[in-house]
């Protein structure tokens, strides 16, 4: 595969915007500093301003500028806070990520309390439709308007897990909402896609290298990949021209049991 310099990646992206949700750890920060590394500049918001600092302070000195806000995305009130401060520091957005998630304890479905489940939800699902809605009004307005969303699935978003039904109610959430925001912002130009990413070694898959439970009741330590493959995929789904995008794709480690789960 032929690769493009990151010197001609820098300048073929310099003054394109981002904002990346959970850019605090994990996928998140992975992501955010490779667009930044690619010449984006990048908003950075997560519910910890310590580790969107730890973030910025990772920035590649040829890349982008880094903004980092704290925020709830299952807050209207701060996400529109977020849009407004990314707005007044850049001035448009060319790409947002949706990447902010959470999961409940793995206990049966009738013991999760509502505040568990209306937790998952708040983040994983009404977090993404209000950054979504607060960056369709952006990219709609912008002059030139469009833009892409890129939401972040997860395997969960085609199989559950044994007790995940807040966080699997979701993933499946996410797709119904990502072929919602493909279709209403096609007039617009505004490409929605959706990355489902299976075992990216992070915080969040740290137990996989010990055991995960399995379907059939036992438990087995799961193989995971590099973050980087993930962070490379959405870099190339950021970067297509907007009148071609990658509706669904799916980066996971090649050896875990996702085909022939359930």
């Amino acid at each position: 595969m032929h690769r493009v310099p990151q010197a001609d990646l820098n300048m073929t992206n310099k003054g394109k915007i981002a904002l990346v949700t959970g850019a605090g750890s994990g996928v998140g920060r992975a992501v955010a500093l490779a667009l930044q590394s690619a010449g984006y500049s990048v908003t950075l918001a997560g519910r910890r301003a310590e580790e969107l600092e730890k973030t910025a302070a990772l920035a590649a000195d040829s890349g982008g500028q880094m903004l980092a806000v704290p925020t709830d995305v299952g807050d209207p009130d701060a996400v529109k806070a977020l849009f407004a401060a990314a707005h007044r520091t850049f001035g448009r957005l060319d790409v947002l990520f949706n990447n902010a998630g959470i999961g409940a304890p793995g206990i049966p479905m009738e013991d999760l309390s509502f505040a568990q489940w209306n937790a998952v939800v708040s983040v994983n699902l009404t977090g993404v439709f209000l950054c979504a809605q607060e960056a369709i009004r952006m990219m709609k307005s912008q002059d030139p308007h469009g833009g892409r969303i890129i939401n972040n699935g997860s395997i969960s978003a085609h199989v559950p897990r044994p007790n995940s039904a807040p966080y699997t109610a979701t993933k499946h959430a996410i797709t119904g909402l990502t072929k919602s925001i493909s279709l209403d912002g096609r007039d617009f130009d505004i490409a929605c896609g959706q990355i489902d990413i299976g075992n990216a070694a992070t915080e969040m898959t740290a137990r996989m290298s010990i055991g995960a439970a399995q379907a059939d009741g036992s438990m087995k330590v799961e193989p995971r990949m590099d973050v980087r493959h993930v962070a490379d995929a959405v870099l190339y789904m950021a970067n297509l021209p907007l009148d071609a995008n990658v509706e669904f794709i799916t980066v996971m480690a090649t050896k875990m049991p996702f085909i022939g789960r359930g």
